[in-house]
């Protein structure tokens, strides 16, 4: 089994939900639906200097899966790449 984070700006969840489904991934995980932070990209507090909030997912699998899921999140990625999405994973 594996532990795979997904942290990303709320304004590509659902993109990252359609992105998991399509590669039949992750159907199992425990969302935290507000995460604060500083990352690469930016400060995301949620108040009203750094207006904006993450969620984070994250999903036990075995190894097959998450590199399913490190596909998906490469795809929205690319779409968005200045929003702010990171996978943390064992290597893949």
């Amino acid at each position: 089994m594996m532990r795979i984070e997904i942290i990303a700006n709320h304004s590509v969840e659902e993109n990252i939900l359609e992105a998991l489904e399509e590669e039949q991934a992750g159907k199992y995980y425990t969302k935290f639906p507000m995460v604060y932070g500083v990352g690469s990209s930016g400060p995301r507090m949620g108040d009203a200097i750094w207006p904006e909030e993450n969620f984070a997912l994250v999903i036990w699998c075995e190894e097959e899966e998450a590199r399913r899921i490190a596909r998906a999140v490469a795809a929205v990625k690319e779409r968005f790449p200045d929003e702010g999405i990171k996978l943390f994973a064992p290597d893949l």
